[in-house]
């Protein structure tokens, strides 16, 4: 990473973050991506493998619950399951978010939130390879959730939203003790202005609303086992390290604002608040399309867009990703779309094109999502992580006798490696060979070679997190007699 991308992020960190505990190889990168959705388990083998070698770990998909339904389809059950199984053929975790088509739909009635949570919960039974589900999608907006505001101008739609997020919490755990629960899935920004054209909540007043109807409601158990929300930059040319602490918008760079906002909500009663885990479920940037692809969009690019040329694309992908993983409390950041839209008032923010052809910003986003799974896309301050070898062979007497001194291991994470040839009695070195592997890529290391004389001799490993060293691991072979 370029020496001034770090300098700008460690400012930012250290203006945001209110504590950095830990982070995270464990950090989920992501797309989210219905076209994964599949009728066959061969058409969801074939699409997942394209998106996991786009560098992307997990995916969120969409499962829409309209009224009087209580069970999705068998048709779409099948697609759920094959997009499951797909996911866990090729190591790619998979959300599903269940929502209603938009405000028109909006399950207000204890009829209609007990038909939502029945609809959710057998999801998950009837798809047992989904164990990740978010409910609904942005409720702070009136696209999706109305009424926004009561008579009164109060927040009709925290409480409203809170009313179907515990039904459907106790119904999708009674399904599935170990199903993960996903609340909020909120947008970044909000008017809170009841008398305007467009009626919204800001995340900032949708939050303290929703920690409000949740201590009205007496209830003393969660609502939510982690909170999702979609930080958009304000445009996709404004980069994420830009932070909004003067307004009421959520980004990327916000989320010491974020977490404190949560304690302020939650702390002290039956829901987790600052200690909640948080995945930033959408996050798009817009890429200029070039004149050879024109021909394939349709419509024309709102002026409030302000697409960015590819590079920059990648670029604020790359800052997304690095803010992400120092930021302890967040498990997984997913990227909106991995294919563009049709549609240039949609989303162009793939880095394919809509024809499916790769966009030059596929290459560096591969790689930063590979660093970011393997801990290297930045340094985080006081963070350490410890490598582990997750596959390791040295080399065998019979080997060494042939004078060959190979060894073979994968790493839990990026590492750099030592592996030596010593004698097993002096612990001197007789031979050493020094590299560095990507998480889990396996790795041949070979010695080279040297004539040994009459002794005991022992392969030795060591291995060192390139970025956020702690201690290394070392790791001995059993011994062994030449000649």
């Amino acid at each position: 990473m370029r020496l001034g991308l770090l300098v700008a992020l460690g400012a930012v960190l250290g203006l945001t973050v209110p504590s950095v505990a830990t982070a995270g190889p464990g950090l989920v990168v992501g797309a989210v991506e219905d076209d994964v959705r599949a009728s066959t388990l061969v058409g969801a083998e074939a699409r997942m493998s394209t998106l996991r070698l786009a560098g992307f770990r997990a995916v969120r998909i969409t499962t829409y619950w309209t009224p009087s339904l209580t069970t999705p389809s068998d048709a779409e059950l099948q697609v759920l399951e094959n997009v499951g199984a797909a996911g866990a053929r090729n190591g790619v975790r998979v959300y599903v978010t269940v929502m209603h088509p938009g405000s028109r739909t909006t399950p207000l009635t204890d009829e209609s939130r007990s038909e939502f949570a029945s609809f959710a919960a057998a999801v998950v039974r009837g798809a047992p390879s989904v164990r990740h589900v978010i409910v609904g999608n942005e409720p702070n907006l009136n696209r999706f959730w109305l009424p926004q505001f009561a008579l009164d101008g109060s927040n009709a739609a925290s409480s409203a939203y809170l009313a179907l997020l515990a039904q459907t919490y106790d119904a999708l755990k009674a399904a599935a003790t170990d199903v993960r629960v996903y609340g909020g899935a909120l947008s970044p920004r909000g008017a809170d202005n009841a008398t305007g054209s467009r009626p919204t909540h800001s995340p900032t007043t949708f939050i303290r609303d929703l920690g409000i109807a949740y201590r009205a409601s007496g209830r003393d158990r969660p609502v939510m086992d982690a909170f999702a929300i979609h930080p958009y930059p304000d445009n996709s040319s404004q980069p994420p390290t830009v932070a909004h602490p003067l307004t009421t918008t959520i980004g990327v760079a916000d989320y010491g604002k974020l977490v404190f906002l949560l304690g302020e909500a939650f702390d002290g009663t039956g829901q987790p608040g600052s200690s909640l885990a948080i995945l930033y479920g959408e996050f798009g940037v817009e890429s200029e399309i070039p004149a050879d692809k024109v021909a394939l969009y349709t419509g024309s690019e709102p002026e409030t867009t302000k697409p960015v040329p590819e590079t920059t694309q990648a670029a604020h992908y790359e800052q997304a990703l690095a803010l992400a993983f120092c930021q302890p409390n967040v498990e997984g950041i997913l990227i909106f779309l991995s294919r563009d839209e049709r549609a240039r008032a949609a989303w162009q923010s793939g880095v394919f094109y809509v024809d499916g052809t790769a966009k030059t910003s596929l290459a560096p986003v591969r790689e930063a999502l590979d660093r970011t799974t393997g801990g290297s896309i930045t340094r985080c301050p006081g963070v350490e992580l410890v490598v582990r070898a997750t596959y390791l062979r040295f080399g065998t007497r019979s080997a060494a006798r042939r004078g060959v001194f190979r060894t073979s291991l994968r790493c839990s994470l990026d590492c750099t490696y030592q592996v030596r040839l010593e004698n097993a009695d002096t612990h001197s070195t007789k031979l050493v060979a020094r590299g560095r592997a990507e998480v889990g890529e396996l790795t041949s290391v070979d010695l080279g070679s040297r004539a040994l004389s009459r002794g005991r001799y022992r392969y030795t490993l060591r291995l060192v997190h390139p970025v956020n060293p702690a201690p290394p691991t070392l790791r001995q072979g059993p011994s062994f007699t030449l000649p």
